[in-house]
């Protein structure tokens, strides 16, 4: 599995740097670690914060922290052993 690597603080989008602001469901997915097809699928469901710029899906920095916040779980104190 390749190694995570952390998304960098989210910043203000400027109009003075237009490529920074907005990715590509490949770059998006690349960053988050998860398939192209699994962002395209929960967006498509409005499941997952995205833009449509026409018919073209693209993701904000801002989108990126969302999806890692709503995926983010809770861990729970000690979990009883199943007996088989």
């Amino acid at each position: 599995m390749p190694e995570f690597v952390p998304i960098p603080e989210a910043t203000p989008p400027t109009v003075a740097d237009p490529v920074a602001l907005l990715h590509t469901p490949a770059q998006a997915a690349e960053l988050l670690n998860v398939r192209e097809s699994w962002l395209r699928r929960k967006a498509g469901q409005r499941q997952i914060p995205a833009s449509y710029l026409g018919k073209h899906l693209r993701f904000s920095d801002h989108d990126l922290h969302a999806i890692v916040d709503m995926a983010r779980r809770q861990v729970r104190g000690g979990r009883t052993p199943r007996r088989h």
